[in-house]
């Protein structure tokens, strides 16, 4: 029989991997989750990186349950950040899942133009897609957040003077 949290720990480890080889960014496993509540499972170094992540690996089944983005929902409201969770069932691919809003941002950065201004959709508008297809997204959503923090006047470089 294998030890549920000793499988859990290792897909965290390869989701970490994962994060780490795609979008160059280094992801610790959070161990105060197991003693506190409303916390992922991942951290990033970066700690403006704009998702909770929270990783699920069980051996049967073939959606996400309802707890777990509920889990991811609940932490990502505490660090006020947008929800991420990954699962895979055994013999299947991951699975990622993330807030329709966040594709609605990104698809109308000055605004969704159809909604009010302050209209945001619940996180109950969820989106899965396979692990390429949330790559391309988180990058998509970084670049947006350093394109932002650029015209902010915020530098994530050195200026170097001539």
């Amino acid at each position: 029989m294998v030890n549920s949290r000793a499988k859990g720990s290792q897909f965290e480890r390869s989701v970490a991997t994962c994060l780490l080889s795609e979008l160059g960014l280094v992801f610790k496993r959070d161990l105060e989750q197991y003693r506190q509540g409303d916390r992922g499972d991942l951290i990033c170094q970066d700690m403006d990186f704009p998702f909770v992540v929270e990783c699920k690996a069980y051996q049967r089944g073939t959606t996400a349950k309802p707890a777990w983005w509920d889990q991811v929902c609940k932490a990502a409201t505490a660090a006020g950040k947008q929800p991420l969770l990954v699962y895979k069932y055994d013999r299947a691919p991951w699975r990622w899942r993330m807030p329709a809003q966040v594709l609605i941002n990104l698809g109308h950065p000055h605004g969704n133009h159809s909604m009010r201004d302050d209209a945001q959709l619940d996180w109950g508008y969820a989106v899965e897609m396979d692990t390429h297809t949330a790559m391309t997204l988180i990058r998509e959503v970084l670049a947006h957040r350093d394109t932002e923090a650029g015209k902010a006047g915020i530098t994530t470089t050195v200026d170097v003077k001539e």
